[in-house]
């Protein structure tokens, strides 16, 4: 039969029908034989097609065309159930696969536009059904008229652009549309449940050194990488989304164990820092990472994000390769990181940063082999400011260049007047070593002041290799050119490789003080760590200084894998330049082993007031000074041993302790169970107060408030009841002693 849209040949103009003699012949309504090939027109043309059933359900039609199109013979369908042709799309997650149609066809309801999917192997066809019941004089059911067309390739349109509106096209993690609005529903729904949800926010370190000295499309290669190690150390804990960029975030349900994701974020920060190979090229970057967990630290998308986002800029700004937790005392300290920038800058136009000077200390003689020159900051209102706090302010302000151009020119005026020529060693940021014309500056500090070329000594951290390695190593021959000697500094902390060992000339290793932290605990593999190192080291005729020895079975340990060198507080704090000066003028030189016979966990002196909990009453305390394992308060009058408390330590965090020691007013605490690492240098509890703990005692439901304990057990804490122990007021710590 013609198509619809085919016409008859002609011979002659006449046969075309416009000549104006043929009469018009409308089809009308009982000419069954024209509608019939209407129909069968519009089915040959594909425009659609026509399905009929009986009574019970089964195919008495289905267009010739639409079988042909899928394989099957036109008598195969018929007789079959309509709903055996087809998996229904299910209207959600929850809903069985065939109910839809199979609840129209049952209940006899219209049927209009219902996507469905063909039961065909191997492909993925999906139509488009309409359909009416159909009923007799008598009101009998007679089964449904109904049309269909091919829409598979329209959902495949709508599923592409869905997807290129939801995912992000390079590296095909969800986009930050996508995260926000998974976010907010996950957020919607546990809050009903009284579920918890974390939320990591990363930015990659250096990731814009890369892009702009290997190009973008290596930058782009590289984004590609990390999102494939993200996806294999989150695995299926998580949704992973790039936001834009080089940051990313990470949603992590049903996860509000701070032990748990503080492993997690030290696990990406370790894998995430290892060398990537682009096309022949080496990169190595870092994360840092920012961590929030809802109820507790948001309830909103936008509040949880925000949470997030101080933490990351916490862990960047504490130096990096960090992970960091969101906590209330980040709001101050945005605050208070904008005054130190602004501050900084003033400090060095009015001559407010000094140099220190720490001894390194040959292992056996105990004498003085080399310092370590230090930048310190002795801020007018708030004292001394720690480097580890101004240093990457300076870093990422641009001002650190202008301070390291200076503190070499300090440091080499300051060595050439001492009376012995000892070498010094001084910090070179990445940042310094990044410009082309760094090896003029030393050499114009060492022509103005004087000091001889071989008594500077530049330790360079392996950062200074990330990006174009040719010219790191030109550099390195331009310096050796002049006569310094080059140190590689905090060995071992995340960046790595042997190849720098190989190429670089370096004179020494300074072994991390993160390698010889508990090195001469049990079951601690530092002390094998410290051995390797020093082994290659010595393959490579080159000295080795271990950091941070404090106790003296670390200086022992240090000494016996073979260390060459040894710095630290065992032998001396670094120290203005008048005192050094004081020491160099003695007719031998040596420092006598200061410290502790053994180390312990770190337990660092602090001066806080917390909250002391004992059966129904509540006391004011004094924390002085804080490990994993206990602390020492003060504030309580005779306290037994024995005695079990509970230390309020705030924001919802509350420690289970037994006193161990009591003398008078002071205690010694040990903990129930171990508090852990915030990220930084700081300690913390892997759970807290929930807010859902807060909403259930009457409250309205909210992120954690500074003293959530306090509102949960209100009506119980100081009712009245006899208190047990008697308060003392405790003073504020003397200046420089932190008692």
């Amino acid at each position: 039969m013609a198509g619809f849209f085919s016409r008859s040949p002609r011979t002659n103009a006449e046969d075309d029908g416009t000549s104006g003699d043929e009469p018009l012949r409308p089809i009308d309504a009982s000419d069954a034989a024209r509608r019939v090939e209407l129909l069968d027109s519009f089915e040959a043309a594909g425009l659609g097609w026509f399905w009929a059933t009986d009574a019970k359900g089964r195919l008495i039609y289905l267009s010739e065309n639409a079988a042909h199109t899928l394989g099957w013979t036109h008598g195969e369908t018929i007789g079959k159930p309509l709903g055996e042709l087809f998996i229904p799309e299910p209207l959600d997650a929850s809903e069985t696969a065939g109910r839809p149609l199979a609840f129209l066809l049952s209940a006899r309801h219209s049927i209009s536009q219902l996507n469905v999917r063909l039961a065909v192997e191997d492909q993925e066809v999906w139509w488009e059904i309409a359909g009416k019941p159909q009923f007799d004089d008598k009101q009998r059911f007679t089964g449904y008229r109904g049309s269909a067309k091919d829409v598979t390739a329209i959902r495949e349109g709508q599923q592409d652009a869905e997807r290129l509106a939801q995912y992000d096209s390079l590296t095909g993690l969800a986009n930050r549309h996508r995260m926000t609005e998974r976010l907010t529903s996950i957020l919607k729904a546990y809050r009903n449940s009284k579920r918890s949800c974390a939320l990591m926010m990363l930015d990659l370190d250096r990731f814009k050194q890369i892009n702009d000295t290997l190009g973008h499309p290596t930058g782009d290669e590289l984004l590609k990488q990390v999102a494939g190690r993200l996806g294999r150390i989150v695995g299926d804990k998580g949704e992973i989304g790039r936001l834009e960029g080089d940051e990313f975030q990470i949603v992590l349900p049903d996860i509000d164990d701070r032990g748990a994701l503080g492993e997690l974020g030290q696990r990406l920060v370790q894998m995430i820092s290892q060398p990537y190979s682009i096309n022949g090229a080496r990169a190595i970057i870092g994360t840092s990472i920012g961590v929030a967990v809802a109820p507790y630290d948001g309830l909103d998308t936008e509040e949880l994000v925000k949470a997030a986002d101080l933490a990351l800029h916490a862990a960047k700004g504490g130096g990096s390769g960090q992970y960091r937790f969101y906590s209330s005392d980040l709001q101050d300290g945005a605050k208070y990181r904008r005054q130190i920038e602004d501050d900084l800058r003033d400090a060095v136009e009015s001559g407010r940063i000094s140099m220190h000077y720490q001894p390194v200390v040959c292992t056996r003689t105990h004498r003085v082999k080399c310092c370590e020159a230090l930048m310190r900051w002795d801020h007018p209102d708030r004292g001394p400011i720690s480097p580890n706090v101004f240093i990457p302010v300076a870093e990422e302000t641009g001002i650190i260049r202008k301070m390291g151009e200076w503190a070499l020119n300090e440091v080499c005026h300051q060595a050439k007047a001492w009376p012995l020529d000892l070498p010094v060693a001084i910090n070179i940021s990445a940042v310094q070593f990044a410009h082309d014309d760094f090896p003029q500056v030393v050499q114009a500090a060492l022509s103005q002041s004087g000091l001889d070329p071989e008594r500077l000594e530049l330790e360079i951290t392996e950062s200074v290799f990330l990006g174009d390695a040719g010219r790191a190593q030109r550099l390195f021959g331009e310096l050796k050119e002049i006569g310094v000697k080059l140190a590689l500094d905090d060995f071992g902390t995340g960046y790595s490789s042997l190849s720098y060992l190989r190429k670089a000339p370096f004179d020494k290793i300074k072994i991390d003080q993160s390698f010889v932290r508990g090195a001469t605990e049990a079951e601690n593999n530092n002390a094998a760590i410290l051995s390797a190192i020093v082994g290659l080291a010595d393959a490579l005729d080159m000295e080795t200084v271990a950091e941070g020895v404090e106790a003296r079975d670390e200086l022992d340990l240090v000494t016996e894998r073979g260390a060459t060198l040894v710095q630290g507080y065992i032998f001396s704090r670094p120290m203005p330049n008048d005192e050094f000066i004081e020491d160099l003028q003695r007719s031998e030189p040596t420092y006598e082993p200061r410290g502790p016979a053994k180390y312990r966990a770190d337990r660092k002196s602090v001066f806080r007031r917390i909250g002391l909990i004992h059966e129904d009453s509540r006391y004011k305390v004094v924390m002085r000074n804080l490990s994993k394992t206990g602390a020492m308060i003060e504030g309580l009058l005779e306290v037994p041993l024995g005695t079990e408390v509970v230390l309020d330590l705030g924001g919802g965090q509350l420690v289970v302790a037994t006193v161990r020691r009591s003398k008078g007013s002071v205690q010694g605490v040990e903990f129930e169970t171990s508090l852990i690492s915030d990220g930084a240098e700081g300690l913390c509890t892997r759970h807290r107060v929930s807010p859902y703990q807060i909403e259930a005692a009457g409250r309205p439901l909210a992120a954690l408030p500074h003293d959530p304990y306090a509102l949960i057990m209100s009506e119980r804490l100081n009712s009245g009841a006899r208190k047990k122990f008697v308060e003392v007021e405790v003073g504020n710590p003397k200046p420089g002693t932190g008692y």
